[in-house]
């Protein structure tokens, strides 16, 4: 009998379309993937590292799952960000772990495990990616029929003073655009109608080879690649996360060009203050960062506009908030990620003097929450009256007679309708703004 396999993700879409690749690799080896823990043989969890505390939570996590199993012992296993930064300390800190891979060991899995039930103890992986290892993930182990997530870069050259990723994740790899665009193609033909080109930085965008390139033209590698995949004609084409640095206007005239490409652009600010900035090594100021804003703003399509922020980061003062609060106000986010500031080992910042208390962190907190609340109360009542195209993924939680998507502007929209319309691209009038999402029907 062969083994079974659950694997539980923590993390961005990055981390989720690793453990669709690790699901992909273990199926084609002759294990079968399992939905519980109890059903398992082997557990795996695919970790994130870019909160603090991220490890506690993994062996918090760990302690649940054996009280749940009630003395059954299915060999358990570490990928992701947690394994490659804490490498053998894991098994010094949690002897129920049997291996350890880190974030390039993707296609190595099967052989950690075989090399684990051959005997072996402490079984660990922290290597490089191999040369040619393969990035195809089967439909069947993707997140959603609909929507697929396609690496293009990986890895971070930027060393931001408070990010954990370019140890965790290595410096910027990027996949040649031939291959990418064979993976949108087959998604394609397989009936998916989005794509969500990503990595830490996407538009840092810069392959070894230019094949794929060739006939298309732009002043920046990533904006080019843009053109080439919206080439493919797959209906809807998204990209995250872009740095501000390398938000080129030809960006902007990509999205003009084609109508494929969506109407939503994710830039993380993570201040407002030029103080802080530099602190925090982003390569921008706030002047720099609103021209770019200027330019999306100006674009002849509605651009929607999300972002990052980082709260009491250390030595930041009430006027350097106040400052934040300012470019917030400026550019009317139509989403905003705000996040404490969390302090991770191994980083420039974690060094930096000037701690904010968490009461005061937590004060700003909610401080910028309300403002944003306000703002996106404004944003989101201006679509009231308009139609959005919205691509059905599931039935509403809360009404068997709702379904609900995302439209081109990457807004939770709900609308009556039937569980047939999953996986339809529907235009729909918006009557309602909700905090969070929109309401409205099919037109």
């Amino acid at each position: 009998m062969s083994s079974r396999v659950y694997i539980e993700t923590f993390g961005c879409q990055m981390n989720i379309t690793d453990s669709e690749r690790a699901a992909t690799g273990l199926r084609q080896a002759g294990y079968d993937l399992v939905s519980s823990v109890e059903g398992a043989d082997v557990i795996l969890f695919n970790t994130c590292s870019v909160r603090e505390r991220a490890e506690q939570k993994l062996y918090n996590r760990i302690g649940e799952v054996r009280k749940q199993l009630r003395g059954k012992l299915p060999l358990i296993g570490v990928t992701g960000c947690v394994a490659q930064l804490e490498g053998e300390t894991i098994f010094d800190l949690s002897a129920a772990v049997n291996f350890v891979a880190g974030t390039r060991a993707t296609d190595r899995l099967g052989s950690l495990i075989e090399r684990v039930r051959g005997g072996e103890e402490a079984v660990i992986d922290i290597g490089e990616r191999a040369a040619g290892e393969s990035w195809n993930v089967s439909p069947v182990e993707r997140h959603s029929p609909y929507v697929a997530f396609v690496p293009i870069i990986e890895g971070c050259n930027k060393f931001c003073s408070f990010c954990i990723v370019p140890y965790s994740r290595g410096r910027e790899k990027s996949r040649t655009a031939k291959e990418i665009i064979a993976e949108v193609l087959l998604l394609k033909d397989l009936g998916y109608k989005e794509v969500h080109l990503i990595g830490q930085n996407v538009n840092s965008y810069r392959p070894a080879t230019l094949e794929g390139l060739e006939d298309f033209a732009g002043a920046t590698l990533f904006s080019r690649l843009l053109r080439a995949v919206a080439a493919t004609e797959i209906e809807r084409l998204k990209f995250t996360t872009s740095f501000p640095r390398d938000f080129h206007p030809d960006i902007v005239c990509a999205i003009e060009e084609n109508p494929n490409l969506c109407d939503w652009i994710h830039l993380p600010v993570q201040s407002g203050s030029d103080r802080i900035l530099r602190a925090m090594r982003r390569g921008h100021d706030a002047r720099d960062y609103l021209k770019r804003i200027e330019g999306i703003r100006n674009s002849r399509r509605k651009l929607a506009l999300t972002s990052d922020l980082i709260i009491g980061f250390p030595g930041e003062t009430r006027q350097d908030f106040e400052e934040t609060l300012k470019l917030v106000t400026e550019c009317r986010y139509d989403g905003l990620y705000s996040f404490k500031y969390s302090r991770r080992p191994g980083t420039p910042a974690a060094q930096l003097p000037g701690e904010i208390s968490t009461a005061e962190m937590s004060e700003r907190f909610a401080e910028l929450d309300r403002l944003q609340r306000d703002l996106q109360r404004e944003v989101y009542a201006d679509y009231v009256g308009r139609s959005v195209s919205v691509l059905v993924e599931k039935v509403s939680a809360r009404s068997d007679e709702d379904v609900t998507g995302h439209s081109t502007c990457h807004k939770v929209v709900n609308f009556k309708g039937s569980a047939d319309l999953q996986g339809k691209i529907v235009d729909v009038l918006i009557t309602e703004a909700k905090s969070n999402s929109l309401y409205g029907r099919a037109c």
